[in-house]
């Protein structure tokens, strides 16, 4: 996997970058830059190269638009936008594209051949550059044109963030110990290879949010109306190793009333929604002891607006001396809220991309480039 430093000369050449600007937005106005902004270290310097940039990206759904990212770009970057790669009108702009400027093109999933990987979509794609830089890490676990497809018909190149991200998340293959390693969020039928890979690597595994309910459930503990994974999961082997940490008690939400309990207690007509202040308490002695933490997703239903036990355990790993790998996307929303972002050594733009890349130790948008 050859860095953008390593593509030579690009003055005058058409540099086409995959970034990921799939920001939050309230309306048209950008609620989180951090993508953009871990973004524009490259972007800064193709300016300085004198490249013709051609960015792709896409936002949300095929029905969004990517005018609040240009409107945001255009503030900091001489920066056009086009509509359609399809667009015959849009060839001047194109043909007199000057040196240190930049066209966006707008959201790439508008196209059918995005998602398909159509390798037509994908030679059309690569027709707006000479060369190619992978910056969307967080979109690399997508086998889409614009991330496997492009690489195939112009020479491929890693951005900056994107070598950022793997060499960081590599740390966690060969940790200092005591290593911690914190799991929570839902969907234990995508994340068991993980969970059993890190229960080899690291000296502690907590499992919280929803795939501890799953655990839980393969205790034979009633579980109530707690979200579990769906499908049937054999949880046996992750229970009898001693790595293995789960809450020691549990918020949960019956009607109106949310009460803490032991996990041995919650009743049918009750549901899980969040830890709660002992397994805090357990979290925090393990942080102290140990010497490296990679930690990604919330302790609870963070979007209904149960927060207070990550709020917790996002400060005990900010305030910890040791070297602190984060990611996910309500894992960002906790430390953007705390204004913690500066506290941790490294904070990960991916979200499935980051586990999957943990798991796998590769993906998709990787291999393309190699």
């Amino acid at each position: 996997m050859k860095s953008i430093k390593e593509a030579g000369p690009l003055k005058g050449k058409r540099v086409l970058v995959r970034c990921d600007f799939n920001v939050p937005l309230s309306g048209d106005t950008i609620t989180d830059d951090y993508r953009i902004q871990r973004t524009l270290p490259l972007l800064l310097y193709l300016q300085k190269e004198g490249a013709k940039v051609v960015l792709v990206s896409h936002i949300e759904s095929e029905d969004k638009t990517l005018m609040p990212v240009f409107k945001y770009l255009r503030e900091i970057l001489p920066m056009f936008i086009v509509y359609s790669i399809y667009d015959k009108s849009a060839d001047n702009i194109f043909e007199n594209l000057k040196e240190g400027s930049f066209v966006l093109l707008e959201n790439v999933r508008r196209y059918e051949g995005e998602e398909k990987n159509d390798q037509k979509f994908a030679k059309d794609l690569s027709a707006f550059g000479e060369i190619y830089v992978n910056e969307a890490f967080s979109c690399s676990h997508r086998s889409h044109a614009s991330i496997v497809g492009i690489p195939k018909y112009i020479p491929g190149f890693a951005g900056f963030l994107f070598e950022d991200e793997v060499k960081n998340l590599s740390k966690a293959f060969h940790p200092p110990h005591p290593f911690l390693f914190i799991l929570a969020g839902a969907k234990f039928e995508t994340k068991l290879p993980l969970v059993e890979k890190f229960l080899n690597l690291a000296d502690n595994v907590f499992v919280g949010g929803a795939l501890a309910n799953d655990l839980f459930k393969a205790e034979g503990l009633e579980i109530g109306r707690s979200l579990i994974s769906k499908g049937k999961l054999d949880l046996s082997s992750l229970l009898k190793n001693p790595k293995l940490i789960l809450p020691s008690d549990v918020t949960v939400e019956n009607g109106q009333k949310i009460t803490v309990e032991s996990p041995k207690s919650v009743s049918p007509q009750e549901k899980m929604v969040d830890a709660g202040p002992e397994t805090d308490q357990v979290l925090k002695q393990k942080i102290k002891d140990a010497k490296f933490i990679l930690w990604n997703g919330p302790l609870g239903q963070y979007e209904q607006g149960f927060k207070e036990p990550t709020f917790v355990l996002a400060r005990a790993i900010a305030e910890s001396a040791v070297e602190t790998i984060v990611g996910g996307g309500d894992t960002l929303a906790t430390i953007r809220e705390l204004g913690l972002f500066d506290k941790f050594s490294f904070v990960s733009t991916g979200g499935g991309a980051m586990l999957e890349f943990l798991a796998n130790e590769t993906l998709p948008g990787i291999e393309a480039l190699k």
